[in-house]
């Protein structure tokens, strides 16, 4: 028994290696003609094309991770069976779970590898494209940070301060603009309760503005309303919306008691629960399309021939369903947690019903 499960799990790594390279080599073919011109324009070395496209790797292999194991899985039960193994080795008296054992094996050890990378390996590679990328060759140099539910940009005269719900809304809260001397003495400093940009200017509501007169001396004007000059529009501010996916997993979970609004806190829950929830799908993928294979063998005399493009039919429904949870969980109508685990519950439970059923 031991020599089936060394056998059968060589073939799922060895398979899961073959169909990984052929993806990732697809994936930066079709990259690599869209992004080739950004790099020419920007007059980029090729040594700098050939690093983004070698850091982009484990990039890659992370997105593709769910339906690189279910395909592992599959292809894998579907030579067994395509060589007449998988008969050979039930007619002996093996259970089906016994045979498949092994492969969901090799799905847990490539699931607990996309874990070690999501910890320590892609926040570094994704850190390094993303800086090459909107940096380098863009030229999207981040002017702020973002600490604590509010956003602060250093302009070119001076400092902003705010919070902004909506980051594709030019509307913002709790605002406030500083501008200082040389001396690093406070010249000038505007504050209000909401601003917006509209009609190529600043409007600012209910807020106060302190010029320096003096030696210690400040000038305050309240007003309601104020059409203001300033050096910067809401085009300038960049900071990048990526920013979750440079971090580790622990450091997204400590991101979280860093908030300080609730839907900030939702939405920290929710990059939290989606990193771990879209690096496990494979598995309850796997578990589903196993038995897929054997039916569709059953049904129409073929394994592989309809197997994979089910296979592949079944990755993007559990992709849908998956993208669309957690954009309802980012936005507080369902829970974290229930969106992350659902997909799996779901697909898992059919798995291992269907393979229950297969074994008898």
């Amino acid at each position: 028994m031991l020599l089936l499960n060394r056998y059968i799990l060589t073939q799922f790594l060895r398979i899961f290696c073959t169909v990984a390279a052929g993806f990732v080599a697809i994936y930066i073919l079709i990259d690599f003609f869209e992004k080739i011109d950004n790099f020419m324009e920007a007059g980029k070395p090729l040594s700098l094309v050939f690093k983004f496209f070698l850091l982009s790797v484990p990039f890659i292999i992370d997105q593709l991770g769910p339906v690189l194991i279910l395909l592992s899985g599959v292809i894998t039960l579907g030579l067994l069976n395509h060589q007449h193994e998988l008969t050979a080795l039930k007619a002996g008296g093996i259970p089906l779970r016994t045979i498949v054992k092994p492969a969901i094996t090799g799905g847990l050890i490539c699931t607990l590898l996309f874990l070690i990378m999501a910890q320590w390996l892609l926040p570094v590679t994704i850190s390094s494209t993303n800086t090459i990328w909107f940096e380098n060759v863009k030229g999207m140099v981040p002017l702020g940070i973002f600490r604590n539910g509010r956003y602060y940009y250093k302009g070119h005269d001076g400092f902003y301060s705010f919070a902004r719900p909506d980051p594709h809304q030019a509307i913002f809260f709790n605002f406030s603009y500083s501008s200082w001397t040389d001396p690093y003495n406070l010249n000038t400093l505007i504050s209000a309760e909401a601003a917006e940009w509209k009609d190529q200017q600043w409007i600012l509501h209910n807020g106060q503005t302190q010029v320096h007169t003096g030696e210690d001396s400040y000038q305050t004007t309240l007003f309601t309303e104020k059409k203001i000059s300033l050096p910067e529009t809401p085009d300038d501010f960049f900071v990048p919306e990526y920013e979750a996916s440079e971090l580790s997993i622990t450091a997204l979970y400590q991101r979280i008691y860093k908030q300080q609004t609730r839907e900030d806190t939702v939405k920290a829950w929710a990059d939290f629960y989606s990193r771990i929830s879209y690096t496990l799908l494979g598995l309850p993928l796997l578990l589903l399309g196993l038995p897929v294979l054997l039916i569709s063998y059953q049904k129409w005399g073929r394994d592989l021939s309809i197997a994979i493009p089910a296979s592949c039919g079944l990755a993007f429904v559990a992709w849908g369903l998956w993208g669309a949870l957690q954009s309802l969980a980012r936005a507080d109508y369902i829970n974290p947690l229930l969106a992350a685990v659902v997909i799996h519950l779901f697909f898992g439970s059919a798995g291992l019903f269907l393979l229950h059923r297969q074994n008898k």
